[in-house]
């Protein structure tokens, strides 16, 4: 190799990395750092006599052990049990009706399960916390028109399904989209072959649009998983309108959130914060690990 191309090599490698510095810098600055220097706090326990001292595990052994941490995380797991295959097949059920060609309106159509996802959280919340309102909500005005007792939404039986209900609203179109763009990437020459075949829509649909868009539908059950145990805006608004039912650690980020800036316990909050990202890795690592095992063998 002459030194000519040499040089011209180096610079192009250069010039590769320096595209990719700007992300590696903010990569390292809001991700690694903070994970690291949560990681340094979660290894410490503050006491009133003898200040800040070294804990080692100590602040994970009591997370084990901690009652309210891992009654949220089963409050979560029965909320991703029932709330995330419910938001996915309407995700999937929408993106098969649109990519079929029959639907009428199709973009409008799109853009209106699409759009809920474009409100912000917080606003979410307080919006179908008006509607769940017991006393001033709609439901509970039309309730008391008809003769019929107040809707318990926000009651402790129903509260779940209420937040359930929540996140279903706001993150099927987000699942849609995904689903949608996979669908529209298969080539168009497989559905030729199927109908030339006699298949039909059903068919086409079962046979060769679920099994071509597996690795997008994997996708959002990881990030509904993902999303189901990080649930805090949701829960934390509601808690305003059921403080009785919605506690301090009503899910596992409201607990570490309550237990990081209401009982300054800063250290073990980093320590529930690093307890519920093994979860969530467990879960998805199993939720994918699943999906593999069942792909048929090529």
């Amino acid at each position: 190799m002459s030194a000519g191309s040499a040089r011209r090599r180096m610079r192009h490698q250069l010039t590769g990395y320096a595209f990719v510095l700007p992300f590696m810098v903010v990569f390292v600055a809001m991700l690694v750092v903070p994970l690291g220097y949560a990681l340094y706090l979660s290894l410490f326990r503050h006491q009133l006599i003898g200040g800040t001292v070294f804990a080692g595990l100590g602040n994970y052994r009591a997370a084990l052990s901690d009652h309210l941490l891992w009654a949220g995380v089963a409050r979560t797991a029965t909320l991703l049990v029932i709330q995330v295959p419910v938001m996915i097949g309407l995700a999937l059920g929408s993106a098969l009706a649109l990519d079929s060609g029959r639907l009428a309106l199709a973009r409008l159509v799109r853009l209106g399960i699409f759009l809920p996802f474009a409100v912000p959280g917080v606003v979410a919340a307080l919006m179908w916390g008006y509607l769940y309102g017991p006393d001033f909500g709609p439901f509970a005005q039309l309730a008391a028109k008809v003769g019929l007792g107040r809707p318990g939404f926000l009651t402790g039986s129903w509260m779940l399904g209420s937040l359930g209900n929540v996140v279903t609203w706001e993150f099927t179109g987000y699942n849609m989209i995904i689903l949608f763009a996979a669908m529209q990437a298969i080539p168009t020459e497989l559905y030729e072959a199927a109908r030339m075949d006699g298949a039909g829509p059903v068919r086409v649909a079962w046979r060769i649009k679920l099994p071509l868009i597996r690795p997008a539908l994997l996708l959002t059950v990881l990030f509904s998983i993902i999303g189901t145990f990080q649930l805090f805006n949701e829960p934390n608004i509601m808690s305003r309108l059921a403080p009785t039912v919605i506690g301090t650690s009503y899910t596992p980020n409201l607990y570490a959130y309550n237990l990081a800036f209401t009982n300054q316990e800063i250290n073990y909050s980093a320590a529930v914060s690093f307890a519920l990202g093994f979860v969530i890795l467990v879960v998805s690592y199993a939720a994918m690990f699943l999906a593999n095992r069942r792909r048929p063998a090529r």
